[in-house]
């Protein structure tokens, strides 16, 4: 190699860029072996985004998700269920990177002839080291690896003796119950969403693109020290905002639309989502009045909040009110999910919970984050009540973080 090449590759040491306590990161990790051990899983192989993230808070810009068949992700961190320590093993392009974003001090690069495809090389140095026996987990229901190069995987892992099993819910259960400093980044994250919304405010206008509109939004977030969120953020307006998740485009907004905006703070990966409609002139009684009674939930949801509310008493508690203002059968979608860490190209969590869930037993326990969205399709095709807010659940208290009003907004 060169001298520059050299020096940059094996001397090079940035500032570390870690957002979590080393002991943070050992606390996962035995969290982590903890589970494998109860599902009988020996070696736990990672690939998606949000795992690399959470167990060394590996972070970066490409992860060879539509890649040409000659670059194919093969980078991940193997964890073993009876070893304290685990390996990430990445290609050479990333060497200084990893040194700069991971809690690793295990750090293995693919070697120079097979920097592109470390499959046979990741196979054989666990091996070496006498991790591939027994029981593998992959995450099969990870976008990461796509699956040529996920039976890729599972071929050599079998071809050494080890049995191949699903692994996927074991960081996605764990990652359900966020830590105090978690709890913090998506305090920060509801900061950030409530300036998306107020650039959103200060911009909306007739003559003005949806594409400028988004551009001030994540300008905006960005001059607060805000990420790029994990889904585009929708700017829609007048028949779009009948639509849910259309892109924003160089259509001109016009007076007398409604335009449907749906935000998400990010902050170190940590996700907080709102959404809200604004209106542009004076809303007609009859689509303000719809509007009201769709907003009206989070009334009723907010004498409820409190920690480990159970899912079915929340829904159960929305449907009457849905049906007592008699706009139930207008329903487009209503319901929530789990938020907090993630990457692109989806910020949705692994829990979601809909209106047929009245019998669900499942508590919101102290740590826990989801958003509800309450989603009806208007009078005379004007787009849909487009209100979506986050519910964090804490230690003595539930709350919804964003501040920015929920009326529908008129600008």
């Amino acid at each position: 190699m060169g001298k520059n090449r050299d020096s940059a590759l094996f001397d090079c040491n940035p500032e570390k860029e870690l957002a979590f306590s080393l002991q943070e990161y050992g606390q996962r990790l035995t969290k982590i072996r903890k589970q494998m051990m109860a599902d009988g899983i020996d070696l736990l192989w990672l690939m998606a985004p949000e795992s690399l993230y959470y167990v060394s808070g590996y972070k970066c810009e490409w992860y060879q998700a539509q890649s040409p068949k000659q670059w194919p992700a093969t980078s991940g961190i193997a964890v073993h269920v009876d070893h304290d320590e685990f390996i990430l093993f990445d290609t050479l392009s990333e060497q200084i990177m990893c040194r700069m974003v991971t809690c690793c001090t295990d750090i293995r690069i693919f070697p120079i002839e097979e920097r592109r495809d470390g499959i046979q090389f990741i196979v054989d140095e666990l091996k070496a080291k006498g991790w591939l026996s027994g029981t593998v987990g992959m995450e099969f229901h990870s976008y990461r690896p796509n699956p040529a190069i996920s039976k890729r995987f599972q071929s050599r892992f079998e071809s050494v003796g080890c049995g191949v099993v699903d692994g996927s819910d074991i960081l996605r259960d764990i990652r359900w119950v966020k830590s105090a400093q978690e709890i913090a980044y998506i305090e920060e994250a509801a900061r950030l969403t409530d300036i998306g919304l107020d650039a959103a405010r200060n911009t909306i206008a007739p003559g003005v693109m949806e594409l400028e509109v988004w551009g001030e939004i994540m300008g905006a977030m960005g001059r607060a020290g805000g990420e790029n969120p994990a889904i585009t953020l929708p700017v829609l307006s007048g028949f779009k905002a009948n639509t849910g998740h259309s892109l924003s485009s160089r259509k001109i907004i016009q007076k007398d639309e409604v335009v449907n905006v749906d935000v998400s703070g990010v902050y170190n990966r940590y996700h907080c989502n709102a959404a809200r409609s604004f209106y542009v002139g004076t809303p007609p009684d009859e689509i303000a009045d719809y509007h009201a009674k769709s907003l009206g939930v989070f009334d009723i949801i907010g004498k409820l909040l409190r920690p480990n509310l159970m899912v079915g008493e929340m829904v159960r508690a929305c449907r009457d009110y849905y049906d007592s203002v008699g706009i139930s059968s207008d329903a487009g979608w209503v319901g929530g999910y789990e938020l907090g860490l993630a990457f692109p190209p989806d910020w949705v969590g692994n829990f979601v919970y809909e209106l047929s869930d009245i019998e669900s037993e499942k508590v919101f326990e102290p740590g826990t984050i989801v958003n509800y969205e309450t989603q009806f399709f208007g009078p005379n095709q004007s787009g849909i009540t487009y209100c979506i807010c986050s519910l964090l659940f804490k230690e003595n208290e539930a709350v919804f973080p964003v501040k920015t009003p929920r009326e529908l907004i008129v600008v």
